[in-house]
Protein backbone atom coordinates (compact mmCIF):
# COMPACT_ATOMS: atom_id res chain seq x y z
CA UNK A 1 0.00 0.00 0.00
CA UNK A 2 0.60 3.57 -0.56
CA UNK A 3 2.10 5.94 1.99
CA UNK A 4 -0.18 8.19 1.68
CA UNK A 5 -3.25 5.84 1.89
CA UNK A 6 -4.73 4.05 4.97
CA UNK A 7 -7.83 1.22 4.95
CA UNK A 8 -11.00 2.21 5.67
CA UNK A 9 -13.21 -0.34 8.44
CA UNK A 10 -14.28 -1.72 4.93
CA UNK A 11 -11.90 -4.32 3.59
CA UNK A 12 -12.70 -3.23 -0.35
CA UNK A 13 -11.86 0.55 0.50
CA UNK A 14 -9.05 2.51 0.81
CA UNK A 15 -9.34 6.00 2.22
CA UNK A 16 -6.96 8.71 1.10
CA UNK A 17 -5.54 11.23 3.89
CA UNK A 18 -7.97 14.33 2.67
CA UNK A 19 -11.02 11.82 3.25
CA UNK A 20 -11.62 10.52 -0.47
CA UNK A 21 -12.52 7.34 -0.57
CA UNK A 22 -12.06 4.65 -3.50
CA UNK A 23 -12.35 1.09 -4.14
CA UNK A 24 -9.26 -1.31 -3.39
CA UNK A 25 -10.16 -3.05 -6.32
CA UNK A 26 -12.99 -1.51 -9.01
CA UNK A 27 -13.89 -5.23 -10.35
CA UNK A 28 -15.35 -6.05 -6.97
CA UNK A 29 -18.39 -4.72 -8.11
CA UNK A 30 -19.89 -6.06 -11.03
CA UNK A 31 -23.76 -7.40 -12.49
CA UNK A 32 -26.88 -5.64 -12.93
CA UNK A 33 -26.50 -2.62 -10.99
CA UNK A 34 -23.58 -1.16 -12.66
CA UNK A 35 -21.89 0.19 -15.74
CA UNK A 36 -18.33 2.34 -16.62
CA UNK A 37 -20.47 5.67 -15.77
CA UNK A 38 -21.98 4.78 -12.50
CA UNK A 39 -18.86 3.14 -10.95
CA UNK A 40 -17.11 4.93 -8.36
CA UNK A 41 -14.58 7.49 -10.07
CA UNK A 42 -10.92 6.59 -9.12
CA UNK A 43 -8.83 9.11 -7.03
CA UNK A 44 -6.16 9.59 -9.82
CA UNK A 45 -9.09 10.52 -12.31
CA UNK A 46 -10.62 13.14 -10.12
CA UNK A 47 -9.08 15.97 -10.98
CA UNK A 48 -11.18 19.03 -11.41
CA UNK A 49 -10.20 21.86 -9.41
CA UNK A 50 -11.84 25.41 -7.92
CA UNK A 51 -11.66 27.20 -11.29
CA UNK A 52 -13.49 24.11 -12.58
CA UNK A 53 -16.05 24.81 -10.55
CA UNK A 54 -16.00 28.26 -10.73
CA UNK A 55 -16.62 28.20 -14.07
CA UNK A 56 -19.04 25.39 -14.25
CA UNK A 57 -21.38 27.97 -12.55
CA UNK A 58 -20.34 30.62 -14.93
CA UNK A 59 -21.27 28.54 -17.63
CA UNK A 60 -25.00 27.62 -15.73
CA UNK A 61 -26.18 30.84 -14.55
CA UNK A 62 -24.87 32.63 -17.12
CA UNK A 63 -28.08 32.07 -19.79
CA UNK A 64 -31.33 33.57 -20.72
CA UNK A 65 -33.39 30.92 -18.35
CA UNK A 66 -31.37 32.54 -15.45
CA UNK A 67 -31.81 36.16 -17.31
CA UNK A 68 -35.42 35.36 -17.51
CA UNK A 69 -36.17 34.63 -13.50
CA UNK A 70 -35.10 38.40 -12.59
CA UNK A 71 -36.42 39.97 -15.41
CA UNK A 72 -39.81 38.09 -14.92
CA UNK A 73 -40.18 39.54 -11.41
CA UNK A 74 -39.82 42.81 -12.95
CA UNK A 75 -42.45 41.94 -15.18
CA UNK A 76 -44.61 40.98 -12.99
CA UNK A 77 -44.37 44.17 -10.30
CA UNK A 78 -41.53 44.39 -8.63
CA UNK A 79 -38.67 47.40 -8.36
CA UNK A 80 -34.84 46.61 -9.34
CA UNK A 81 -34.21 46.12 -5.75
CA UNK A 82 -36.65 43.99 -4.65
CA UNK A 83 -36.41 41.45 -7.95
CA UNK A 84 -32.35 41.43 -6.35
CA UNK A 85 -33.12 40.77 -2.87
CA UNK A 86 -35.13 38.08 -3.33
CA UNK A 87 -32.90 36.65 -6.17
CA UNK A 88 -29.60 36.60 -3.82
CA UNK A 89 -31.55 35.53 -0.87
CA UNK A 90 -32.67 31.82 -2.70
CA UNK A 91 -29.22 31.29 -4.01
CA UNK A 92 -28.07 31.85 -0.66
CA UNK A 93 -30.56 29.39 0.54
CA UNK A 94 -30.24 27.39 -2.09
CA UNK A 95 -26.47 26.85 -1.59
CA UNK A 96 -26.85 25.10 1.65
CA UNK A 97 -28.62 21.73 0.64
CA UNK A 98 -26.04 21.72 -2.46
CA UNK A 99 -22.82 21.95 -0.49
CA UNK A 100 -24.11 19.14 1.78
CA UNK A 101 -25.11 16.83 -0.88
CA UNK A 102 -21.89 17.73 -3.24
CA UNK A 103 -19.67 16.50 -0.13
CA UNK A 104 -21.17 12.71 -1.43
CA UNK A 105 -19.66 12.74 -4.63
CA UNK A 106 -16.07 14.33 -3.49
CA UNK A 107 -15.89 11.34 -1.05
CA UNK A 108 -16.71 8.08 -2.53
CA UNK A 109 -16.64 9.56 -6.34
CA UNK A 110 -20.32 8.28 -6.96
CA UNK A 111 -22.91 9.94 -9.23
CA UNK A 112 -26.28 11.22 -7.57
CA UNK A 113 -28.08 8.26 -8.15
CA UNK A 114 -25.70 5.87 -7.15
CA UNK A 115 -25.35 8.27 -3.65
CA UNK A 116 -29.97 8.15 -3.30
CA UNK A 117 -29.30 4.15 -3.24
CA UNK A 118 -28.06 4.26 0.37
CA UNK A 119 -31.55 5.79 1.27
CA UNK A 120 -33.63 4.77 -1.49
CA UNK A 121 -32.47 1.31 -2.22
CA UNK A 122 -30.30 0.08 -4.80
CA UNK A 123 -33.43 -0.20 -6.79
CA UNK A 124 -35.91 2.74 -4.92
CA UNK A 125 -33.26 5.37 -6.13
CA UNK A 126 -34.48 5.26 -9.50
CA UNK A 127 -37.60 7.19 -7.67
CA UNK A 128 -35.71 10.30 -6.81
CA UNK A 129 -33.70 9.79 -9.75
CA UNK A 130 -35.91 9.47 -12.79
CA UNK A 131 -37.97 12.42 -11.63
CA UNK A 132 -34.62 15.17 -11.47
CA UNK A 133 -33.99 13.65 -14.86
CA UNK A 134 -38.03 14.28 -16.72
CA UNK A 135 -37.24 17.58 -14.79
CA UNK A 136 -34.21 17.96 -16.80
CA UNK A 137 -35.34 17.00 -19.71
CA UNK A 138 -38.05 19.06 -19.23
CA UNK A 139 -35.37 22.55 -19.17
CA UNK A 140 -33.20 20.74 -21.73
CA UNK A 141 -36.28 21.87 -23.77
CA UNK A 142 -36.61 25.00 -22.36
CA UNK A 143 -33.28 25.82 -22.83
CA UNK A 144 -32.98 24.38 -26.60
CA UNK A 145 -36.50 26.78 -27.52
CA UNK A 146 -34.54 29.40 -26.24
CA UNK A 147 -31.30 29.00 -28.11
CA UNK A 148 -33.13 28.13 -30.98
CA UNK A 149 -34.87 31.87 -30.87
CA UNK A 150 -32.01 33.42 -30.92
CA UNK A 151 -30.43 31.73 -33.98
CA UNK A 152 -33.61 32.52 -35.59
CA UNK A 153 -33.13 36.20 -34.96
CA UNK A 154 -30.05 35.80 -35.85
CA UNK A 155 -30.45 34.36 -39.15
CA UNK A 156 -33.57 36.69 -39.77
CA UNK A 157 -31.36 39.89 -39.46
CA UNK A 158 -29.46 38.49 -42.54
CA UNK A 159 -31.86 36.69 -44.48
CA UNK A 160 -34.92 39.32 -43.61
CA UNK A 161 -38.02 39.35 -43.62
CA UNK A 162 -38.60 36.07 -45.84
CA UNK A 163 -37.15 34.29 -43.21
CA UNK A 164 -38.73 36.12 -40.20
CA UNK A 165 -42.39 35.58 -41.52
CA UNK A 166 -42.12 32.04 -43.00
CA UNK A 167 -45.29 30.14 -43.39
CA UNK A 168 -46.54 29.37 -39.79
CA UNK A 169 -47.20 25.15 -38.27
CA UNK A 170 -48.22 24.85 -34.91
CA UNK A 171 -48.23 28.55 -34.16
CA UNK A 172 -44.56 29.58 -35.38
CA UNK A 173 -42.65 30.23 -38.41
CA UNK A 174 -41.11 27.12 -39.43
CA UNK A 175 -37.99 28.68 -39.91
CA UNK A 176 -38.17 28.82 -36.65
CA UNK A 177 -38.79 25.14 -35.89
CA UNK A 178 -35.75 24.62 -38.05
CA UNK A 179 -33.61 26.68 -35.76
CA UNK A 180 -34.70 24.88 -32.78
CA UNK A 181 -33.88 21.44 -34.75
CA UNK A 182 -30.13 22.59 -35.33
CA UNK A 183 -29.48 23.84 -32.32
CA UNK A 184 -30.52 20.79 -30.47
CA UNK A 185 -28.42 18.66 -33.35
CA UNK A 186 -25.37 21.06 -31.92
CA UNK A 187 -25.69 20.32 -28.79
CA UNK A 188 -26.51 16.42 -29.18
CA UNK A 189 -23.25 16.60 -30.86
CA UNK A 190 -20.93 18.17 -27.82
CA UNK A 191 -22.98 15.50 -25.67
CA UNK A 192 -21.26 12.73 -27.56
CA UNK A 193 -18.24 13.97 -26.77
CA UNK A 194 -18.36 13.11 -22.82
CA UNK A 195 -17.92 14.44 -19.69
CA UNK A 196 -14.14 16.27 -20.54
CA UNK A 197 -15.65 17.70 -23.65
CA UNK A 198 -18.07 19.48 -21.58
CA UNK A 199 -15.45 20.80 -19.09
CA UNK A 200 -12.97 22.33 -21.40
CA UNK A 201 -16.03 23.96 -23.39
CA UNK A 202 -16.85 25.36 -19.94
CA UNK A 203 -14.03 26.44 -19.27
CA UNK A 204 -13.67 28.93 -22.10
CA UNK A 205 -16.94 29.86 -23.09
CA UNK A 206 -17.91 30.99 -19.28
CA UNK A 207 -15.72 34.05 -19.40
CA UNK A 208 -17.16 35.31 -23.04
CA UNK A 209 -20.74 34.44 -22.22
CA UNK A 210 -19.84 37.28 -19.13
CA UNK A 211 -18.58 39.71 -21.55
CA UNK A 212 -21.99 39.30 -23.55
CA UNK A 213 -24.49 39.70 -20.77
CA UNK A 214 -21.89 43.52 -19.82
CA UNK A 215 -22.02 44.85 -23.11
CA UNK A 216 -25.89 44.13 -23.06
CA UNK A 217 -25.95 45.95 -19.77
CA UNK A 218 -23.70 49.10 -21.09
CA UNK A 219 -25.82 49.38 -24.41
CA UNK A 220 -29.38 49.71 -22.20
CA UNK A 221 -27.85 51.92 -19.46
CA UNK A 222 -26.45 54.20 -22.33
CA UNK A 223 -29.77 54.12 -24.30
CA UNK A 224 -31.64 54.89 -21.00
CA UNK A 225 -29.40 57.93 -19.95
CA UNK A 226 -27.64 56.22 -17.04
CA UNK A 227 -28.41 54.24 -14.30
CA UNK A 228 -30.85 57.38 -12.25
CA UNK A 229 -33.76 56.86 -14.85
CA UNK A 230 -33.58 53.02 -14.53
CA UNK A 231 -33.19 52.99 -10.52
CA UNK A 232 -36.34 55.55 -10.37
CA UNK A 233 -38.66 52.87 -11.70
CA UNK A 234 -41.52 52.45 -8.43
CA UNK A 235 -42.66 49.10 -7.65
CA UNK A 236 -46.01 48.05 -8.51
CA UNK A 237 -46.59 46.35 -5.47
CA UNK A 238 -45.10 48.48 -2.63
CA UNK A 239 -43.85 47.45 0.21
CA UNK A 240 -47.20 46.22 1.79
CA UNK A 241 -49.34 43.37 1.70
CA UNK A 242 -49.14 42.62 -2.12
CA UNK A 243 -45.11 42.63 -2.02
CA UNK A 244 -44.96 40.18 0.43
CA UNK A 245 -48.35 37.90 -1.29
CA UNK A 246 -45.77 38.08 -4.63
CA UNK A 247 -42.25 37.39 -2.70
CA UNK A 248 -42.72 33.90 -0.83
CA UNK A 249 -44.02 32.07 -3.99
CA UNK A 250 -41.30 33.86 -6.01
CA UNK A 251 -38.80 32.93 -3.92
CA UNK A 252 -39.45 29.59 -3.27
CA UNK A 253 -39.57 29.64 -7.26
CA UNK A 254 -35.92 31.30 -7.35
CA UNK A 255 -35.04 28.37 -4.93
CA UNK A 256 -36.36 25.97 -7.31
CA UNK A 257 -34.50 27.13 -9.91
CA UNK A 258 -30.92 25.11 -8.91
CA UNK A 259 -33.55 22.45 -6.58
CA UNK A 260 -32.65 20.38 -9.13
CA UNK A 261 -28.50 20.54 -8.54
CA UNK A 262 -28.87 20.47 -5.27
CA UNK A 263 -29.44 17.55 -5.75
CA UNK A 264 -27.45 15.63 -8.61
CA UNK A 265 -24.40 18.26 -7.90
CA UNK A 266 -22.69 14.83 -6.78
CA UNK A 267 -22.31 14.20 -10.20
CA UNK A 268 -20.05 16.84 -10.90
CA UNK A 269 -18.44 16.89 -7.46
CA UNK A 270 -17.39 13.00 -7.97
CA UNK A 271 -14.29 14.28 -10.49
CA UNK A 272 -13.33 16.69 -7.52
CA UNK A 273 -9.78 17.28 -6.35
CA UNK A 274 -10.36 17.63 -3.20
CA UNK A 275 -13.47 19.14 -0.78
CA UNK A 276 -11.68 22.34 -0.37
CA UNK A 277 -11.97 22.70 -4.38
CA UNK A 278 -15.74 22.20 -4.98
CA UNK A 279 -16.70 23.79 -2.03
CA UNK A 280 -14.69 27.31 -2.66
CA UNK A 281 -15.30 26.76 -6.61
CA UNK A 282 -18.86 26.67 -5.93
CA UNK A 283 -19.26 29.23 -2.85
CA UNK A 284 -17.34 31.51 -5.57
CA UNK A 285 -19.21 30.39 -8.15
CA UNK A 286 -23.12 29.86 -7.72
CA UNK A 287 -24.09 33.24 -5.38
CA UNK A 288 -21.87 35.36 -7.25
CA UNK A 289 -22.94 34.52 -10.65
CA UNK A 290 -26.64 34.93 -10.02
CA UNK A 291 -26.53 37.79 -8.57
CA UNK A 292 -24.62 39.58 -11.05
CA UNK A 293 -26.55 37.99 -14.05
CA UNK A 294 -29.60 39.14 -11.91
CA UNK A 295 -28.59 42.94 -11.42
CA UNK A 296 -27.53 42.50 -15.29
CA UNK A 297 -31.50 41.13 -16.00
CA UNK A 298 -33.02 44.06 -13.62
CA UNK A 299 -30.98 46.56 -14.50
CA UNK A 300 -31.58 45.85 -18.60
CA UNK A 301 -35.27 44.95 -17.90
CA UNK A 302 -36.09 48.19 -16.35
CA UNK A 303 -34.08 50.17 -18.80
CA UNK A 304 -36.54 48.31 -21.26
CA UNK A 305 -39.17 50.25 -19.38
CA UNK A 306 -37.97 53.56 -19.75
CA UNK A 307 -36.11 53.18 -23.48
CA UNK A 308 -39.22 51.55 -24.93
CA UNK A 309 -41.90 52.15 -22.68
CA UNK A 310 -42.58 48.72 -21.74
CA UNK A 311 -41.09 46.08 -19.22
CA UNK A 312 -39.50 43.33 -22.03
CA UNK A 313 -38.27 40.38 -20.55
CA UNK A 314 -37.14 38.04 -23.05
CA UNK A 315 -33.42 39.34 -24.08
CA UNK A 316 -33.53 38.12 -27.72
CA UNK A 317 -36.43 40.46 -28.04
CA UNK A 318 -34.42 42.62 -26.61
CA UNK A 319 -30.99 42.42 -28.79
CA UNK A 320 -33.67 41.97 -32.02
CA UNK A 321 -34.68 46.01 -31.01
CA UNK A 322 -30.46 47.32 -31.30
CA UNK A 323 -29.90 49.59 -34.15
CA UNK A 324 -26.80 47.77 -35.62
CA UNK A 325 -27.24 44.58 -37.05
CA UNK A 326 -23.40 43.45 -36.76
CA UNK A 327 -24.12 44.18 -32.70
CA UNK A 328 -27.83 42.06 -32.73
CA UNK A 329 -25.70 39.26 -34.21
CA UNK A 330 -22.91 39.25 -31.96
CA UNK A 331 -24.76 39.70 -28.49
CA UNK A 332 -26.92 36.69 -30.14
CA UNK A 333 -24.03 34.53 -30.48
CA UNK A 334 -23.22 34.71 -27.18
CA UNK A 335 -26.55 34.03 -26.00
CA UNK A 336 -26.03 31.11 -28.09
CA UNK A 337 -23.19 30.08 -26.01
CA UNK A 338 -24.51 30.86 -22.60
CA UNK A 339 -27.53 28.24 -23.52
CA UNK A 340 -25.44 25.65 -24.70
CA UNK A 341 -22.76 26.48 -21.94
CA UNK A 342 -25.90 25.94 -19.43
CA UNK A 343 -27.93 22.94 -20.88
CA UNK A 344 -25.24 20.64 -21.64
CA UNK A 345 -23.95 20.90 -17.66
CA UNK A 346 -27.24 21.21 -16.05
CA UNK A 347 -29.53 19.33 -17.96
CA UNK A 348 -28.19 16.77 -20.17
CA UNK A 349 -25.05 15.07 -17.21
CA UNK A 350 -27.67 14.40 -14.54
CA UNK A 351 -30.48 12.57 -16.36
CA UNK A 352 -27.92 10.65 -18.82
CA UNK A 353 -26.60 9.38 -15.09
CA UNK A 354 -30.15 8.88 -14.05
CA UNK A 355 -31.65 6.94 -16.97
CA UNK A 356 -28.57 4.90 -16.94
CA UNK A 357 -29.31 4.14 -13.48
CA UNK A 358 -31.98 2.64 -14.49
CA UNK A 359 -30.90 0.44 -17.38
CA UNK A 360 -27.36 0.69 -16.71
CA UNK A 361 -26.79 -2.54 -18.96
CA UNK A 362 -28.31 -0.64 -21.78
CA UNK A 363 -28.07 2.93 -21.75
CA UNK A 364 -24.41 4.30 -21.20
CA UNK A 365 -23.95 7.91 -20.64
CA UNK A 366 -24.42 9.39 -24.11
CA UNK A 367 -27.13 7.10 -25.44
CA UNK A 368 -29.13 8.50 -22.50
CA UNK A 369 -27.96 12.35 -23.28
CA UNK A 370 -29.51 11.50 -26.39
CA UNK A 371 -32.75 9.94 -25.00
CA UNK A 372 -32.92 13.28 -22.53
CA UNK A 373 -32.94 15.23 -25.91
CA UNK A 374 -35.81 13.47 -27.28
CA UNK A 375 -38.03 13.82 -24.58
CA UNK A 376 -37.12 17.29 -24.11
CA UNK A 377 -38.64 18.06 -27.43
CA UNK A 378 -41.66 15.89 -26.07
CA UNK A 379 -41.91 17.95 -23.25
CA UNK A 380 -43.36 21.18 -25.66
CA UNK A 381 -41.16 23.48 -23.62
CA UNK A 382 -42.60 26.53 -25.73
CA UNK A 383 -45.49 26.06 -23.33
CA UNK A 384 -43.43 26.11 -20.57
CA UNK A 385 -41.92 29.70 -21.12
CA UNK A 386 -44.39 31.64 -22.79
CA UNK A 387 -45.58 33.79 -19.61
CA UNK A 388 -43.53 34.37 -16.03
CA UNK A 389 -46.87 33.35 -14.67
CA UNK A 390 -46.42 29.94 -15.39
CA UNK A 391 -42.50 29.68 -16.03
CA UNK A 392 -42.04 31.07 -12.22
CA UNK A 393 -45.34 29.91 -10.35
CA UNK A 394 -46.62 26.63 -12.16
CA UNK A 395 -43.48 25.22 -13.53
CA UNK A 396 -40.57 26.08 -10.96
CA UNK A 397 -42.91 26.19 -7.88
CA UNK A 398 -44.07 22.85 -8.20
CA UNK A 399 -41.02 20.74 -9.33
CA UNK A 400 -39.24 22.79 -6.48
CA UNK A 401 -41.52 21.52 -3.82
CA UNK A 402 -41.24 17.86 -5.35
CA UNK A 403 -38.00 17.89 -5.01
CA UNK A 404 -37.24 19.28 -1.54
CA UNK A 405 -38.63 16.29 -0.35
CA UNK A 406 -35.59 14.27 -1.93
CA UNK A 407 -33.12 16.55 -1.09
CA UNK A 408 -35.00 16.56 2.59
CA UNK A 409 -34.15 12.74 2.69
CA UNK A 410 -30.61 12.73 1.37
CA UNK A 411 -29.23 15.13 4.07
CA UNK A 412 -31.17 13.42 6.79
CA UNK A 413 -29.66 9.90 5.86
CA UNK A 414 -26.25 10.86 4.94
CA UNK A 415 -25.41 13.45 7.83
CA UNK A 416 -27.56 12.48 10.55
CA UNK A 417 -27.62 8.88 10.43
CA UNK A 418 -24.87 7.52 8.33
CA UNK A 419 -23.09 10.52 9.23
CA UNK A 420 -21.23 10.61 6.14
CA UNK A 421 -20.45 6.66 6.28
CA UNK A 422 -21.20 4.91 2.91
CA UNK A 423 -20.20 1.50 1.88
CA UNK A 424 -19.29 1.26 -2.26
CA UNK A 425 -19.31 -2.41 -2.54
CA UNK A 426 -23.01 -2.60 -1.01
CA UNK A 427 -24.22 0.31 -3.01
CA UNK A 428 -23.56 -2.18 -6.39
CA UNK A 429 -25.13 -5.04 -4.90
CA UNK A 430 -27.98 -7.46 -4.02
CA UNK A 431 -28.39 -8.21 -0.71
CA UNK A 432 -26.28 -5.71 1.15
CA UNK A 433 -26.42 -3.08 3.22
CA UNK A 434 -28.63 -0.94 0.87
CA UNK A 435 -30.88 -3.49 -0.34
CA UNK A 436 -33.55 -2.80 1.90
CA UNK A 437 -36.57 -4.71 1.38
CA UNK A 438 -36.55 -5.80 -2.51
CA UNK A 439 -34.06 -3.02 -3.27
CA UNK A 440 -36.61 -0.52 -1.70
CA UNK A 441 -36.62 1.36 1.37
CA UNK A 442 -40.19 2.19 2.11
CA UNK A 443 -39.10 5.26 4.61
CA UNK A 444 -37.51 7.34 2.55
CA UNK A 445 -40.35 6.78 -0.09
CA UNK A 446 -43.38 7.49 1.86
CA UNK A 447 -40.97 10.51 3.12
CA UNK A 448 -40.64 11.50 -0.49
CA UNK A 449 -44.50 11.34 -1.30
CA UNK A 450 -45.53 12.88 1.87
CA UNK A 451 -43.20 15.82 1.64
CA UNK A 452 -43.91 15.95 -2.00
CA UNK A 453 -47.58 16.24 -1.29
CA UNK A 454 -47.60 18.70 1.51
CA UNK A 455 -45.51 20.54 -0.85
CA UNK A 456 -47.31 21.31 -4.20
CA UNK A 457 -50.67 19.19 -3.81
CA UNK A 458 -52.11 22.67 -2.93
CA UNK A 459 -50.83 23.92 -6.28
CA UNK A 460 -53.16 27.33 -7.54
CA UNK A 461 -53.34 29.69 -10.24
CA UNK A 462 -54.28 33.29 -10.38
CA UNK A 463 -57.61 32.60 -13.02
CA UNK A 464 -56.46 32.68 -16.66
CA UNK A 465 -53.25 32.60 -15.42
CA UNK A 466 -51.21 29.12 -14.85
CA UNK A 467 -52.13 25.55 -15.53
CA UNK A 468 -53.84 25.00 -11.70
CA UNK A 469 -57.21 26.03 -10.52
CA UNK A 470 -57.40 29.24 -8.87
CA UNK A 471 -58.40 27.46 -4.99
CA UNK A 472 -55.64 24.95 -5.49
CA UNK A 473 -54.96 21.04 -6.41
CA UNK A 474 -56.42 20.25 -2.70
CA UNK A 475 -57.92 23.41 -1.28
CA UNK A 476 -57.50 22.46 2.08
CA UNK A 477 -53.26 22.79 1.86
CA UNK A 478 -53.55 25.65 -0.60
CA UNK A 479 -51.35 28.08 1.78
CA UNK A 480 -48.46 25.78 2.03
CA UNK A 481 -48.08 25.73 -1.89
CA UNK A 482 -46.60 29.63 -1.29
CA UNK A 483 -43.63 27.96 0.30
CA UNK A 484 -43.35 24.84 -1.50
CA UNK A 485 -39.67 23.99 -1.12
CA UNK A 486 -39.17 24.81 2.57
CA UNK A 487 -42.33 22.30 2.79
CA UNK A 488 -40.91 19.89 0.95
CA UNK A 489 -37.74 20.24 2.47
CA UNK A 490 -38.55 20.14 6.09
CA UNK A 491 -41.00 16.97 5.92
CA UNK A 492 -38.94 15.01 3.82
CA UNK A 493 -36.07 15.53 6.42
CA UNK A 494 -38.29 15.48 9.55
CA UNK A 495 -40.50 11.95 8.38
CA UNK A 496 -37.29 10.04 7.15
CA UNK A 497 -35.65 10.73 10.68
CA UNK A 498 -39.10 9.95 12.59
CA UNK A 499 -39.63 6.81 10.36
CA UNK A 500 -35.98 5.29 10.81
CA UNK A 501 -36.19 5.58 14.11
CA UNK A 502 -39.28 4.15 14.72
CA UNK A 503 -38.80 1.65 11.96
CA UNK A 504 -34.89 0.90 11.75
CA UNK A 505 -33.58 -0.83 8.94
CA UNK A 506 -33.17 -4.41 9.57
CA UNK A 507 -29.64 -5.87 8.82
CA UNK A 508 -28.72 -6.87 5.69
CA UNK A 509 -28.75 -10.24 4.10
CA UNK A 510 -25.66 -12.22 4.17
CA UNK A 511 -24.67 -12.16 0.54
CA UNK A 512 -23.06 -15.38 -1.05
CA UNK A 513 -19.00 -15.16 -1.85
CA UNK A 514 -18.61 -13.20 -4.70
CA UNK A 515 -20.76 -10.69 -5.99
CA UNK A 516 -23.89 -10.92 -7.24
CA UNK A 517 -26.24 -9.90 -10.03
Amino acid sequence: MNDDMQTTAAPDQIVHPDGRVELRHPSVISGTFTNAELAPTPVKQRRWTTYSYTALWMGMAHNIPSYLLASGLVAIGMNWLQAFLTITLANLIVLVPLLLNSHAGTKYGIPFPVFARAFYGVRGANLPALARAFIACGWFGIQTWVGGQAIFVIVGNLAGSGWLDATRYAGQPWTLWLSFGFFWLVQMVLIARGIDALRRFENWAAPLVTVAFLALLVYIVTKAGGFGPIFAQPSKLGWGADFWTVFWPSLMGMIAFWATLSLNMPDFTRFSAGQRHQVIGQVLGLPTTMSFISLVSIIVTSGTIVVYGEAIWDPVEVARRFDHPVIVIVGLVMAILATMSCNVAANVVSPSYDFSNALPRWLTFRTAGLLTGVIGILIQPWRLISDPNVYIFAWLGFYGGVLASVAGVLIAGYWFLDRTRLDLVDLYRVGGRYWYDRGWNWRAVVATVLGAVLAVGGAYSAPGKGPFPADGLLPWIKPMYDYSWVVGLVTGFALYLVLSAIRPTPPPAVPAAGVQD
